[in-house]
C-alpha cells in the first residue's frame, strides 16, 4: 500500500498537471475563436472563386490550359498532407494520417510500389510520421500551420505546380481536416490537379443552403467577358489555386484548435476525477494509520496496567 507521503505527491502532481491542462485549454479556445474567423471569412470566397473557375472551363476548351487536362498516364502522384505542428489534440493527426495510408493503400499501391508516390506534408507531425516510414517527401513545410500567410502558401502552390507541369507528379490529392463544429472535424480528400471538371464540394458547403442556391442560380447566367474567357481563366487559375490551399490550411488549423481544446477540457476533467480518487485514498490511508496508532497505545496502556 502506498504511503501517505506517496499519495500527497500524486496528488501535488495531477493538481499541476491540471493547472497546466486548464491553461492550455484557454489558449486553444483564444486561437479556436480566431481561427474560426478566419475560416469563416474565407469560405465564401472560396465557393465563389471556384464557382467562377467552374463557369469559365464552359467557354474555353480545358484541354487547351496544362492544368484543367487530365492525364491518361497517371503513373506518378503527389499526396499532400495537412497536419499540425504540436500534439496534444486527441486523434486530430492520428485520424489525418490513417487517411492519408488508406489513400495510399486503396489509390496509389501501385505507384507506391513503383516509386512513383510522392508526399507533401504541410505539418510537423506528418512530416515526422511519413519521413521515418521511408517515404519521399517534397520539401520541408513544417512549423508553419499556425502562421499561415499568403507568400507561404504560394511557395507551397509553386512547388506544387512546378512538379506537375514538369510531369514529377500526374495528379495532386490533398488530405486535411475540415472544421465542422468545436468537437467533430471532416476528413477530405480532395482533387488540387488537375482541376476538376466539377466543382468540389466539401459536407460543410454541401449542407449551406445559401451555397447551394448561389451554385443553382449561376450555372443559368450568361456572363460577358471582357478580355476573352481564356485570358480571365489563365490569370485566375493561380489565384484559385493559392486560395483553395489556404482555405484548406486554415480549415486544418480551425480544427486541430478545436481538437486541442476538447482533449485539454477532457484532461482536465480527468484530472479532477484522479484527484478525487487520490483524495480518498489518502484519507482511508490516514484513517488506517490513526486506528493502528490507537491500537497501538490501548495495546501499551493495557500491558502497562497487567503489569
Amino acid at each position: 500500500m502506498a504511503s501517505l507521503r506517496d499519495i500527497r505527491t500524486r496528488i501535488n502532481s495531477v493538481r499541476n498537471t491540471q493547472q497546466v491542462t486548464r491553461a492550455m485549454k484557454m489558449v486553444a479556445a483564444a486561437k479556436l475563436r480566431r481561427a474560426q474567423e478566419r475560416i469563416f471569412r474565407a469560405r465564401p470566397y472560396a465557393f465563389k472563386i471556384s464557382e467562377i473557375i467552374s463557369h469559365l472551363k464552359a467557354f474555353v476548351d480545358p484541354s487547351t490550359h496544362p492544368l484543367f487536362a487530365p492525364r491518361e498516364d497517371r503513373s506518378s502522384a503527389l499526396l499532400v498532407i495537412v497536419t499540425g505542428d504540436r500534439g496534444l489534440a486527441g486523434a486530430f493527426n492520428s485520424n489525418i494520417i490513417k487517411v492519408a495510408e488508406q489513400t495510399i493503400r486503396e489509390r496509389y499501391v501501385d505507384v507506391h510500389a513503383a516509386g512513383r508516390l510522392r508526399l507533401l506534408c504541410i505539418g510537423r507531425k506528418g512530416h515526422e510520421y511519413f519521413q521515418k516510414r521511408g517515404y519521399e517527401l517534397v520539401g520541408d513545410y513544417r512549423n508553419i500551420v499556425e502562421k499561415i500567410d499568403s507568400a507561404g502558401v504560394s511557395r507551397i502552390v509553386g512547388r506544387i505546380v512546378d512538379g506537375y507541369e514538369a510531369r514529377e507528379w500526374d495528379e495532386v490529392f490533398v488530405v486535411y481536416n475540415e472544421f465542422k463544429n468545436t468537437i467533430s472535424q471532416n476528413r477530405i480528400l480532395e482533387p488540387f490537379l488537375p482541376i476538376p471538371s466539377e466543382q468540389f464540394v466539401t459536407p460543410v458547403m454541401e449542407r449551406d443552403v445559401e451555397h447551394h442556391a448561389e451554385a443553382k442560380k449561376g450555372v443559368a447566367v450568361d456572363y460577358l467577358f471582357e478580355p476573352e474567357a481564356a485570358g480571365i481563366l489563365g490569370t485566375m487559375v493561380p489565384r484559385y489555386l493559392n486560395f483553395q490551399l489556404y482555405r484548406m490550411m486554415l480549415e486544418s488549423n480551425a480544427a486541430e484548435q478545436g481538437a486541442r481544446m476538447v482533449a485539454m477540457d477532457n484532461a482536465t476533467s480527468n484530472a479532477d476525477e484522479l484527484m478525487r480518487d487520490l483524495k480518498l485514498k489518502y484519507n482511508r490511508a490516514r484513517q488506517d494509520a490513526i486506528t493502528k496508532e490507537l491500537i497501538e497505545i490501548t495495546s501499551g496502556a493495557d500491558a502497562l496496567a497487567g503489569a
